[in-house]
């Protein structure tokens, strides 16, 4: 049967596994999507060694991950793996047909070159601080702080370098939800942020504001997955 939509592949951010998405790819999968959630290098448990793992190893994981699917997918990336995302559209973009950041963008550089630990835990104080919560349950915080895991420290200094031009014309989906996109669009246009430095360099980009936590997979989980859901359905495998 021929393919109907492109194949998603999420990818979660920073502390988080494969099982972040566990709401988004019940409701694509129940519309009749290809789900695959990873979990990226060094996430995997609490015992896994860290000390050598870098983004290289995080854009490595990803690219292998689209070019096992059968047709070019929708790539979808939340908060800080927009850096490991946005390299894997350089190094495959004939196998991406649609990007989509979630609460994120197409980083470039490093995400702290300073950072000298050998991994960074979840610091609740910290996110509780600086990060936009509204529409979490208590009972999602709770389990955010219980299955979080240490990002490898690697991920955080290393910078990848990025050379293939044809990622500037994957079509993207920013989906705004910490702050409205008008505000983002702002914020890159006058800083040179690495978070949102790939941001003037994308030819064909959409903006969709969905207003709620950081987290949306948490606190809106139905609503964005009709929205990747929709990507998803305007590319199918003829690509873009």
């Amino acid at each position: 049967m021929a393919q109907t939509s492109a194949p998603i592949i999420l990818v979660p951010g920073f502390w988080l596994g494969a099982w972040a998405w566990d709401e988004v790819a019940e409701a694509l999968r129940a519309d009749g999507h290809t789900v695959t959630a990873i979990t990226l290098p060094g996430l995997e448990s609490a015992d896994t060694d860290r000390s050598g793992i870098t983004l290289s190893d995080h854009v490595a994981a990803i690219v292998d991950v689209v070019q096992a699917a059968e047709a070019p997918v929708v790539l979808a990336v939340h908060s800080a793996t927009g850096f490991s995302g946005y390299a894997a559209s350089d190094r495959v973009p004939e196998r991406i047909a649609a990007m989509v950041y979630v609460d994120s963008a197409p980083g470039k550089g490093a995400l702290d070159a300073e950072f000298k630990g050998t991994d960074k835990p979840l610091v609740w104080s910290e996110i509780a601080e600086e990060e936009n919560l509204d529409g979490l349950s208590e009972e999602q915080k709770e389990t955010f702080r219980q299955r979080a895991l240490p990002v490898p420290g690697g991920v955080l200094r290393e910078s990848v370098e990025l050379t293939n031009d044809a990622r500037r014309d994957i079509p993207s989906t920013i989906i705004c939800t910490g702050f409205p996109s008008e505000e983002i669009k702002a914020y890159a246009a006058e800083n040179d942020w690495e978070w949102l430095a790939g941001v003037g360099e994308l030819r064909n980009v959409t903006w969709i504001d969905l207003p709620t936590s950081h987290w949306p997979m948490w606190s809106r989980p139905q609503e964005l997955a009709e929205i990747i859901g929709d990507v998803a359905k305007a590319h199918t495998d003829d690509g873009r």
